[in-house]
């Protein structure tokens, strides 16, 4: 097998560098991405997507998709379908590995039955309160639970018991005989099966008992083959009960917990609990809103697999917490819609011109190209006529000093077209809001033609009126108002950006966009980057979504 065994800087790459050199697992690398189906992935399942994934692919090892479908009050086909579209788009592929926790419900069982047999496992019938009692705190040791020391019978017979359905939901759970006074809490006799009378999606009601995610995940990996089990940090002091669980079920194979740091971004929620959140209690359009930072929402707003790939090769692998200013992502989906969106002209809050002396009736034909940093996409032509549309913030009645564009009496270029001038304002009699500017035009500027003898400092982007095609697009800020939500004690609700979206329905594009794509993004000339709603355009109405604004924060802070 070939393997990379380069030094890196990444701490896991490390840890599996040095068990090649030791012929640690037959120098086998294997890992797995094991997300619950209870919610829509989110960007930082992107990165531990790529992480396992990506290390899977640099050793020339193999990633399993493994559903932990262990708790079915939460958990959705919808869910597992998502998560199974969002994987794939991000460019991986589990090929026939993909599993389910529920696969090994019986071997689980087995294993549960095993730890009773060899005095490591008991019943508890103690309630929620009572267990928390008895649990101790960070500072006390626990106490031992009153029928901890059933017999290896009883407990085989009540734990068969509550498979067959015997008892009440909640009344009895298997924990594991650790150490009550362990000052690790999670070694405190966990719980490893509870009851609930809940129909799972694949295994329908043939259960109504289930084990815990701490239980279910060692002995799944165990199972699959797992060598490198990548998980985020708050598993950290779950992993002696990791390796106590491999330890006494005696696993033929032994995976390796690594821990790394989650990924927190500035203005994000990044829980899925909050996002679930969200979704139910109508605050945003369903899990893939443009504004959510899931992967779907993310998708749909236009971001492409190739600037997320960027982003989490950027942020690195980290043993410590920390958070990434949002900036850093936006940088990333700019310099890869940079080379591959193409070019085109929108008029977002459009200002009706008429240019006086240009023939009535005439439209021609101007060459533009399609985008300057690739030649190869060639050109297209667009509409030009007497009236166009231009923006109303290219336009000031009583021009502020250095205000290059369009003023009575001021001159400026059309993008791709001719200079005009400005010689009337036009105003509605009743608000005075200015509704029309009447223009000149000089011929002689003709873009491309080299034939001006002056310069003007204003460009400035437009459609033709006739051949525009109305659109609605829609403009994005953060999410949440404040940056540290997430580290702060208090309702993240109370921080939602009550102006998170604006939505501008009286757009005008020019006539190509008509036959936009959804995945095609469009740079959107001095406006930012754009991509077709697929979700909800219409053959009438076309919807677009701001990817990102051209402005570049973050480029600019790492030069200063």
């Amino acid at each position: 097998m070939t393997t990379n065994t380069t030094i890196s800087s990444n701490f896991i790459e490390n840890i599996i560098n040095e068990d090649l050199k030791n012929n640690k697992n037959n120098k086998r690398v294997h890992t797995r991405f094991p997300p619950e189906p209870n919610g829509y992935l989110h960007i930082g399942h992107a990165k531990s997507i790529c992480l396992n994934f990506g290390i899977a692919r640099d050793y020339n090892g193999l990633c399993n998709l493994r559903f932990d479908d262990t708790n079915p009050s939460k958990e959705e086909v919808e869910y597992v379908e998502s998560i199974q579209e969002d994987v794939k788009w991000l460019g991986f592929d589990w090929d026939d590995r993909m599993f389910y926790a529920s696969d090994y419900f019986e071997q689980l069982y087995e294993c549960a039955v095993q730890l009773i047999k060899s005095e490591k496992a008991y019943v508890c019938d103690l309630n929620p309160q009572e267990m928390r009692e008895y649990r101790g705190t960070l500072t006390e040791p626990g106490k031992n639970s009153p029928y901890r020391d059933r017999s290896i019978a009883e407990n085989l017979e009540l734990f068969d018991g509550m498979r067959a359905g015997k008892f009440a939901d909640g009344s009895r759970v298997l924990r594991a005989k650790i150490d009550m006074a362990s000052p690790n809490v999670n070694l405190r006799d966990p719980i490893l099966y509870r009851i609930m009378r809940a129909e799972h999606h694949r295994t329908g009601n043939t259960w109504c008992i289930y084990p815990m995610y701490d239980f279910a995940h060692p002995i799944s990996d165990a199972l699959e083959g797992i060598t490198h089990s990548i998980c985020t940090l708050e598993f950290e002091d779950h992993r002696p009960l990791y390796d106590w669980l491999i330890s006494s079920l005696e696993m033929e194979n032994c995976p390796q917990q690594i821990e790394f740091a989650r990924l927190n971004v500035t203005n994000l929620v990044m829980s899925k609990r909050k996002l679930r959140m969200l979704v139910e209690e109508g605050l945003v359009d369903g899990w893939d809103d443009p504004r959510m930072p899931t992967i779907s929402g993310l998708r749909r707003r236009g971001y492409t697999p190739e600037a997320i790939r960027d982003f989490c090769e950027r942020i690195g692998v980290a043993k410590s917490n920390s958070t990434v200013d949002i900036a850093m992502l936006e940088h990333c989906i700019r310099e890869d819609l940079n080379s591959k969106a193409l070019r085109a002209m929108a008029v977002l809050r459009p200002l009706k011109v008429v240019i006086t002396n240009y023939p009535e009736g005439q439209v021609e034909e101007l060459e533009t190209e399609n985008n300057p940093e690739q030649p190869d996409t060639g050109n297209r032509s667009i509409p030009f006529s007497r009236e166009i549309y231009i923006e109303q913030d290219d336009f000031m009645e009583f021009p502020i000093k250095k205000f290059f564009r369009l003023a009575p009496g001021q001159e400026v270029r059309l993008k791709n077209a001719y200079f005009i001038k400005c010689e009337e304002v036009i105003k509605d009699p009743k608000t005075g809001e200015v509704i029309e500017l009447r223009c000149t035009y000089d011929p002689e500027t003709k873009s491309g033609s080299g034939t001006a003898t002056r310069k003007v400092k204003g460009t400035l982007h437009w459609v033709s009126a006739a051949q525009a095609v109305k659109a609605e697009v829609r403009l994005f800020d953060y999410l949440l108002k404040e940056e540290e939500t997430e580290q702060e004690e208090k309702d993240f609700k109370d921080d939602i950006n009550p102006n998170s979206m604006e939505r501008l329905t009286a757009c005008m594009v020019e006539p190509s966009l008509l036959h936009a794509t959804a995945d095609q993004r469009y740079q959107f000339i001095r406006n930012g980057y754009f991509c077709l709603d697929a979700k909800d355009s219409t053959a009438e109405l076309p919807v677009f979504n701001r990817v990102v604004g051209l402005r570049d924060s973050w480029a600019k802070a790492q030069k200063s």
